[in-house]
């Protein structure tokens, strides 16, 4: 029984770290045992309201094909949340090569083009579900970080998730993310 389950968490170890998405670049510039700090390019994202937890879903319908050219298009990390306007907001990064005159327009009016904003951006990282309370205390921590090293926080925190839904907690990668002033 030992070794079925021993074969059976391998597999599952394997299979969740075999999905190999695009991830959006950036380069470390400072990083500690808590948080590192990033610096990114502008990146073009398609964005939704999330209300309901529906975000997803219509996110995830424009890359299987639901767009103009019912052009399939393949799955980046991370996936993002913030809230603007009172108001969440799921992100899904386009892949690199694309830009806002060849990425396929949304056939739901609720997708929209953005153009996140490179700069520079703290990220603390953990594992588990991404929680409202694995978020939140990661949050206050991040925050608290940031403060006692007199950085600048100048945006909402960011819910970046990398992994698929069928990866087990413990190897999920999850952040919370600002954007910051250095």
């Amino acid at each position: 029984m030992k070794k079925i389950l021993l074969v059976l968490i391998s597999i599952l170890t394997l299979s969740s770290q075999t999905m190999a998405y695009e991830e959006a670049n950036y380069e470390i510039v400072k990083e500690n045992k808590k948080y590192e700090i990033r610096k990114y390019s502008d990146r073009l994202v398609i964005e939704t309201n999330s209300t309901e937890g529906n975000g997803f879903r219509k996110l995830f319908n424009y890359i299987s094909g639901n767009n103009e050219k019912n052009q399939e298009i393949k799955m980046t990390v991370p996936v993002t949340q913030e809230i603007k306007n009172g108001n969440m907001t799921m992100q899904f990064y386009l892949p690199s090569k694309f830009n806002k005159d060849n990425a396929p327009k949304p056939s739901n009016s609720e997708i929209k083009f953005l153009t996140i904003e490179g700069g520079y951006y703290a990220a603390i990282k953990y594992s588990g579900r991404s929680s409202d309370k694995n978020f939140l205390k990661n949050k206050e921590i991040l925050e608290k970080e940031l403060k006692q090293d007199n950085i600048t926080i100048i945006g909402p925190p960011i819910r970046a998730s990398y992994n698929s839904p069928f990866t087990l907690p413990m190897l999920k990668r999850n952040e919370v993310m600002y954007r910051i002033n250095l």
